[in-house]
């Protein structure tokens, strides 16, 4: 499936590289920036980090399960990147909101 037009980006290469890093240390933060970074890519229009950020957590899930790591470590980090996620949204909210009343108010 096609996850990044502007790069033309699949989830099977996302996936790859994610679990690349992961090899490479399975308790490292992912974020979308870094497995863009890793492919020589850059988000151009950014829409489809939010489905990345959930490719990661699913990933980073199944790795782990894989691995039979200890749930509680899990756990813990899948809860990182959830939070990590909603900030982000919630900061992008706010962006969306001031700009909106900027603009509202230029009239």
């Amino acid at each position: 499936m096609l996850v990044c037009s502007c790069n033309y980006i699949t989830d099977k290469e996302i996936k790859a590289v994610i679990n690349e890093m992961l090899d490479e240390d399975c308790w490292q933060l992912i974020v979308p920036a870094k497995v863009y970074h890793a492919m020589n890519k850059r988000g151009r229009c950014c829409g489809c980090f939010p489905n990345v950020v959930d490719l990661i957590v699913r990933t980073t899930e199944a790795y782990h399960a894989n691995r039979e790591t200890e749930t509680a470590e899990v756990v813990d980090f899948i809860e990182r990147l959830k939070r990590f996620h909603a900030e982000q949204n919630a900061e992008i909210a706010e962006r969306r909101k001031a700009m909106l009343e900027s603009r509202r108010a230029a009239g």
